[in-house]
């Protein structure tokens, strides 16, 4: 039997006793403590998978009500195959047969381990798929399972769809490019490795979101020129939100503001 944490909806083998990536400085434990659920009591609460598309062959899957940190997932459809990224905390039969309907899955892939989800589960629910996860970020796994299998650097699951270890939030915090997505434009999904912003029009580079630890200057440059390989017009997060044009761009603009603001060059103005 198996588990799940309530706070980041990372699933656990049956007799751990706390959650790792919640312990950890980047997240948080909730003040009342370590808490679990399953499955199915996910499904007895009314807990379900949604499915929507969010632009040609690619389509948005979250958990309504919210569960866990409500990220949006998402399956890329290519002709050789999907790929499933940065799945979310919940799944059963009837998810994975809609998912199913769109094509056969070829892989699965989390951009850090906040977003491990219920990976596993996923797979089994799939056929068994492999769930590749970066060999940097191998010790978060909390129900390993012979389904995954390691990662780096550089990888190319599917003809046109390519990931990229590009470290920050974790060592092995990668991103998604889609040659094929924004009309043949191309795509970036970054996961927590370079978010959008509110504004719709920058990105930032951080250790810890919620409890708001900065990365250097030196490791959000690294990061900005890594995402500068890839030639794409379009980024989506993890949670919904996008930059829609121009986003190339907007990585090197907001890497630009984000070094000079921990450098110091604006401490005049505070």
């Amino acid at each position: 039997m198996w588990k799940i944490c309530r706070t980041c909806a990372v699933e656990h083998d049956a007799d751990a006793e706390r959650c790792a990536i919640c312990s950890d400085e980047r997240q948080w434990v909730p003040a009342d403590g370590q808490q679990w659920t399953t499955a199915g009591e996910l499904a007895a609460a009314g807990h379900r998978v949604e499915v929507r598309e969010v632009e040609p062959d690619l389509h948005g899957i979250t958990v309504e009500p919210k569960f866990g940190i409500g990220q949006r997932s998402h399956l890329v459809r290519t002709p050789a195959g999907n790929l499933l990224w940065d799945v979310v905390g919940h799944v059963d039969e009837d998810a994975a047969r809609r998912v199913r309907e769109l094509g056969e899955v070829a892989a699965i892939v989390a951009s850090h381990p906040h977003h491990f989800g219920v990976q596993v589960e996923w797979s089994r629910l799939l056929g068994g798929v492999p769930v590749l996860v970066a060999e940097a970020d191998m010790a978060w796994v909390a129900r390993p399972d012979p389904v995954i299998r390691p990662w780096s650097g550089t990888l190319e699951p599917l003809p046109g769809v390519t990931l990229a270890q590009l470290g920050g939030h974790f060592p092995g915090s990668g991103v998604l490019h889609w040659a094929a997505g924004a009309g043949g434009r191309g795509v970036l999904l970054s996961g927590d490795t370079v978010p959008t912003n509110p504004d719709r029009a920058t990105v930032t580079f951080m250790r810890s979101y919620p409890n708001r630890i900065p990365l250097s200057a030196a490791v959000a440059e690294r990061i900005a020129k890594a995402v500068e390989q890839f030639s794409f017009d379009r980024i989506y997060d993890n949670f919904g939100n996008s930059i829609a044009a121009d986003a190339r761009a907007a990585v090197r603009r907001s890497a630009d503001r984000y070094t000079a603001w921990v450098r110091g060059d604006f401490d005049h103005l505070t």
